[in-house]
């Protein structure tokens, strides 16, 4: 079968290209910028931007399923735009796409965040209602991903055959960049993570989401979402199993959310002078306050999803920067070998 993957080149799209080439899939994959994630494996690269819909066409011609992972993730605000011309108007233009070049099926990305997660109690469903557009009081990138989700359903609306995956916090091995996550556990490791804060998120195995992603191509529902959760740990406890995956514990305060949202400024500085980003912004913090259990069972019912233990999916992490040279000695020799 002839996939073609937008965003092939981070922490997801690393995967699932990985997962399509062990299927036997034949893989095109629209690079954009870089493409180190890929470097060294058999899948077609071509040039395209999500902003550019006649590449989009170009690069779909002749494809059975289009994996849409392309986006712009951000816990620092609409960075000047970009965050929702990218995760908006991309999202429609690659949807168009796809129905003009007759694709068979499309599977569009969003996240957890298109939800509202204040609205109702208990673990979030695909039930709830999504992020209003024009909402002030919902960060720019939970607006863009609900938005973009709207823009491929009304391409759906006009005979387009996709469905919607909506991935929790993913973490895992192929984390090339790496990702906000991936920075955490190598800060976490080296010890450079000033505190703690309270609150917690749903993480989930980025292996698991590609696989997920993979079913859905073949047996989803056309037109429906899918909650691809893991499982809900306070970052105290999140921290405490990395600990034990890599054998090396730097004690830090937990702070309260409240106190971390006033450090804020001071943290935004530092990362400056660093020349880093952030980990803790007004907007990852309001993801861990309001962070919630997330209800997978409609993905296991029909996709037969099941996602692994958070153990395992942080120490093959911690293996796979290991291998990649970016631990110290004494970690990199302490992280156990482990598998589902």
């Amino acid at each position: 079968m002839q996939a073609v993957v937008t965003g092939a080149s981070g922490h997801l799209g690393a995967a699932l290209v990985r997962r399509l080439l062990e299927g036997g899939d034949r893989v095109r994959v629209v690079v954009h910028r870089q493409a180190r994630a890929l470097e060294g494996l058999e899948a077609e690269a071509v040039p395209g931007d999500v902003l550019d819909p006649a590449s989009l066409r170009a690069a779909f011609a002749g494809a059975e399923v289009v994996y849409h992972l392309a986006g712009v993730v951000s816990i620092r605000g609409g960075l000047g735009g970009r965050v929702w011309t990218v995760n908006v108007d991309g999202a429609a233009h690659a949807a168009r796409a796809a129905r003009e070049s007759g694709v068979r099926r499309m599977v569009h990305c969003s996240s957890v965040h298109a939800f509202d997660l204040e609205a109702g109690d208990g673990p979030l469903d695909e039930s709830a209602p999504r992020v209003v557009a024009d909402s002030s009081r919902h960060p720019v990138y939970d607006r863009s991903k609900a938005e973009g989700e709207r823009r491929v359903r009304a391409e759906i609306e006009l005979g387009l055959d996709a469905v919607v995956v909506h991935p929790t916090g993913a973490i895992g091995p192929f984390d090339f960049e790496p990702s906000r996550m991936g920075q955490f556990f190598l800060r976490l490791n080296r010890g450079s993570l000033p505190a703690l804060v309270r609150g917690g998120f749903d993480f989930v195995d980025v292996r698991d989401v590609a696989e997920a992603m993979v079913r859905a191509a073949a047996q989803g529902s056309r037109g429906e979402s899918y909650l691809l959760g893991g499982h809900f740990w306070p970052i105290a406890a999140l921290a405490e199993m990395v600990a034990a995956a890599t054998g090396r514990r730097h004690r830090r305060p937990v702070l309260p959310l409240g106190v971390a949202r006033v450090g804020v400024p001071f943290l935004r500085l530092v990362a400056a002078v660093g020349g880093s980003e952030p980990l803790y912004t007004t907007e990852s913090l309001t993801v861990l306050r309001v962070g919630r259990a997330v209800d997978h069972s409609k993905a296991a019912r029909d996709l037969g999803y099941a996602p692994r233990p958070t153990e395992v999916s942080v120490a093959d992490a911690y293996r796979w920067f290991a291998a990649r040279g970016m631990l110290p000695g004494d970690t990199a020799a302490a992280v156990p070998r482990t598998g589902r």
